[in-house]
């Protein structure tokens, strides 16, 4: 049985993270993924520091079994070998700003009348409509925007932006992957393709889920009162005698039970759904408890014990963490190592075919199938 994607042709004409990682996750699965890069510069992603070899190892990471042609879509020639191509394709991913297709003349509404089973994804920072819909940003504008960043942090602190794109992998990359799949399940039964408008901004809003709809529900929190960012004691880190720090997840009654038996304070127990006032107070004296060991010893302590306590990992300890390594999520491949597949199917697994492909690699490869006229 073969790679489950492997009949599939993508187009990505994405740079930088949310798409090339939308892009990476159907080319593992065995899709033929062709990125169609600017001549010369290419893929912005691909000169980044630092280096791992001739380009960026985030580059790298991401571009993995794909190829690469380059053409200069603003060119009418180079357009022109583009609209044959896309005769060839099951989808077209792009990240420009809504009408920057248009412009160029190859917009969804023209592409779908060359080739109407195209699944054409838009991935952009705010989506296809809206007052935003031309504004520039980041990660961190979608995550604003979103509602999110205003709880990330401590009460009576400034909101801290996390240190992965949230909004980038879950907002865009992922939800481009789902409609993109779902789109192509659809043709299956209608024949047709589809637009397929994701927005980074609607992906971290609808990530809200243990926050919003209590507050459409009439329930407003305030900073530091969320379960996850500090209005319970039983959910938080916590610094260690030596400077490291252990992370808390005893949110039910059987895992607080047995976090407090672990740090000898049964009397805390009852304190599990104490009032926000009783909270802080609580997360102090658990603060004092936790500071007067080392990491090592806490995790001595809690080791085999079900109370959902862990110690907070270096990226050095992270790759080298038995769970990880029995999970296969860092791969040796040729002379680089690489984040392994996240996805494990039982049947049809993905798999690392090809590194990142060189600026144009596949120009001859890709444009002497086309059968032009």
């Amino acid at each position: 049985m073969g790679l489950p994607l492997k009949n599939i042709r993508v187009l990505d004409l994405t740079r930088l993270l949310p798409g090339p990682y939308c892009s990476q996750l159907l080319a593992d699965f065995g899709a033929e993924v062709i990125k169609v890069e600017e001549p010369n510069l290419g893929d912005y992603a691909r000169w980044n520091e630092p280096k791992a070899g001739e380009y960026s190892a985030m580059f790298e990471s991401l571009n993995r079994n794909k190829k690469s042609v380059a053409m200069n879509l603003k060119d009418e020639k180079d357009r022109n070998l583009f609209k044959e191509l896309v005769k060839t394709a099951d989808v077209l991913i792009e990240s420009f700003r809504p009408g920057v297709m248009d412009r160029l003349g190859i917009g969804y509404d023209i592409l779908k009348e060359i080739n109407p089973k195209l699944v054409y994804c838009a991935i952009t920072g705010y989506g296809q409509n809206g007052p935003y819909q031309d504004k520039p940003g980041h990660d961190i504008n979608y995550l604003s925007y979103a509602g999110l960043l205003h709880f990330n942090g401590r009460k009576g602190e400034k909101p801290i932006p996390p240190a992965t794109q949230i909004a980038d992998i879950g907002g865009g990359a992922l939800m481009g992957a789902v409609g993109i799949l779902t789109a192509l399940m659809g043709r299956n039964e209608s024949g047709k393709g589809q637009f397929v408008d994701i927005s980074m901004t609607d992906g971290v809003v609808s990530w809200l889920q243990s926050i919003l709809p209590e507050f459409l529900a009439g329930n407003e929190k305030q900073k530091g009162e969320l379960t996850l960012s500090g209005g319970k004691a039983c959910y938080g880190v916590y610094e260690t005698a030596d400077g490291r720090y252990l992370s808390v997840g005893a949110l039910e009654e059987k895992f607080w039970k047995v976090f407090c038996e672990g740090i000898e304070r049964p009397d805390f127990i009852p304190l599990l759904e104490s009032p926000i006032q009783v909270q802080e107070q609580l997360r102090k004296e658990i603060e004092q408890i936790i500071y007067k060991r080392s990491l090592k010893e806490w995790m001595d302590i809690f080791e085999n014990a079900d109370a959902c306590v862990s110690p907070v990992l270096t990226l050095e300890e992270m790759i080298n963490d038995p769970q990880i390594k029995a999970r296969d999520m860092i791969v040796n491949f040729e002379d680089t190592r690489q984040i392994g597949l996240p996805i494990k199917l039982s049947d049809t697994p993905g798999e690392i075919r090809t590194k990142a492909p060189k600026l144009g690699e596949h120009n001859e490869e890709v444009f002497s199938k086309l059968q032009l006229k």
